[in-house]
């Protein structure tokens, strides 16, 4: 492995940590917003990794999947909610989902702002073929921004998506009938496997070329030209 691969990896692994945290922390924020102390007495609501670090969810597969496929994704532990707490459990829990993928949806846009304002800063003559430690960390910034655009558009996509344990699900959950928030809470136990069925069968592929076109037109061409050129 080169330092450019090992670089490479360390910057998207960067993206993925921090679309992950952030997503996290938006629900336990949430939640206490909505009474639930829950997340805050465990020391949850922090943006300090550590916090939320699941070995095999947050390093080792992300690292794995990087490696083998060129891209990432992973887990964190997940922050507790006692939907006791609220006054209408399934509105809370509704609000508390919804979080997440919004905080990702913000971050990528966030990143995209201030990623294009850096090229506009950028004369569109400069040369980056130049190696110098300035350029190296200029490159390094678009690179890692570009990868924030991405991966929170990956967990936004995927989180929205109605199957336990994904916070698509609590909100599917809210718009139910009573029988069918019976069916979706029994579901839960099931949810991991039908989730990594999912993956295995591809059926989330769309989903993720989706993000994907969304995410190279959030770049543009000289972002984009920059970072995998």
């Amino acid at each position: 492995m080169n330092y450019g691969m090992i670089l490479d990896v360390a910057l998207q692994l960067i993206a993925v940590f921090m679309a992950i945290v952030f997503h996290e922390v938006a629900h336990g924020y949430m939640a206490l917003r909505l009474g639930d102390p829950t997340a805050k007495n465990l020391g949850r609501l922090t943006l300090n990794p550590l916090a939320h670090i699941d070995p095999i969810g947050t390093i080792l597969v992300p690292a794995v999947m990087i490696l083998l496929t060129g891209m990432g994704f992973g887990w964190a532990k997940p922050v507790p909610v006692n939907p006791r707490y609220f006054r209408n459990p399934f509105r809370g829990m509704l609000f508390v989902a919804l979080a997440g993928p919004g905080t990702n949806i913000a971050l990528a846009l966030g990143a995209t702002l201030v990623g294009q304002l850096l090229l506009l800063m950028v004369p569109s003559t400069s040369t980056f073929a130049a190696s110098s430690f300035g350029v190296n960390l200029l490159m390094a910034l678009f690179t890692v921004l570009a990868f924030l655009v991405l991966y929170n558009l990956f967990f936004a996509v995927l989180n929205l998506v109605p199957i336990p344990p994904l916070d698509g699900s609590r909100v599917l959950t809210y718009f139910l009938p009573t029988e069918g928030r019976r069916i979706m809470l029994q579901m839960e136990r099931y949810g991991f496997i039908i989730v990594v069925g999912l993956f295995y069968f591809h059926v989330l592929d769309g989903l993720f070329r989706a993000a994907t076109t969304l995410a190279l037109q959030l770049l543009g061409e000289r972002w984009i030209g920059l970072v995998f050129r």
